[in-house]
């Protein structure tokens, strides 16, 4: 992957874990890039952030409009008829952001996966069909799209999942975060569910929660 296909952020150290953070619908990687510096950094952890860009494809549920996306959606009901197809080819090139982290050096059970709305899609798709131990999956205000065809991979089976959503949000209802907890947790993975007064957006609050998980799994 290319400089210009996302946006890296290095820490004043030699980087020790990765998180990698995958934005939504009509954004790019900079949309998160004033977040990082208001996340607490867990102990002595040196963290690299990355923050992929999406290609630009057409959006059915708008018009056909071209615009950066993940895959496309077609439809806005609660049942969120997506393309499986595009969301696992973007699933696939996450996978490999991932592998070239553990290529680099950095241990896989120290790079942590984060996803908001479409971002939160294939962040799910990508970390539970990932075939190497992972160190955490945060879902911010999205959904679980392939929970129903997902080829999950036992190497992520004891993966810790933080879900995070807004009690008004617009655009993602909170019932699919809720839906995707009651998933997972019918799967039996260790997952927290985390609701915020908020709409479709990250609050303050949730970032300090960021900070501690960050924390929880990277600082020791």
């Amino acid at each position: 992957m290319s400089d210009n296909d996302q946006l890296v952020i290095e820490p004043r150290g030699e980087a020790d874990a990765c998180m990698i953070i995958l934005h939504g619908l009509g954004a790019d990687g900079r949309d998160f890039e004033p977040v990082v510096p208001m996340l607490p950094r867990p102990g002595y952890a040196q963290i690299r952030f990355i923050l992929p860009h999406a290609p630009r494809l057409p959006v059915t549920i708008n018009g056909g409009m071209v615009m950066p996306a993940w895959y496309d959606i077609l439809e806005m009901s609660l049942d969120r008829r997506v393309d499986e197809m595009q969301l696992r080819l973007s699933a696939e090139r996450i996978k490999g952001v991932i592998q070239s982290q553990i290529d680099a050096g950095i241990d896989s059970r120290r790079i942590l996966l984060a996803g908001f709305s479409q971002g939160g899609a294939v962040a799910y798709e990508a970390a539970f069909s990932f075939d190497k131990p992972l160190g955490g999956l945060l879902a911010m205000s999205t959904y679980f799209a392939t929970a129903n065809s997902i080829e999950l991979n036992e190497a992520n089976r004891d993966l810790r999942v933080e879900i995070h959503h807004g009690s008004m949000d617009p655009v993602v209802p909170e019932s699919l975060g809720r839906a995707a907890f009651a998933r997972l947790e019918e799967l039996g993975y260790h997952t927290v569910y985390r609701q915020y007064p908020m709409a479709h957006a990250v609050c303050p609050q949730q970032i300090g929660d960021i900070g501690e998980w960050m924390s929880e799994l990277l600082g020791q």
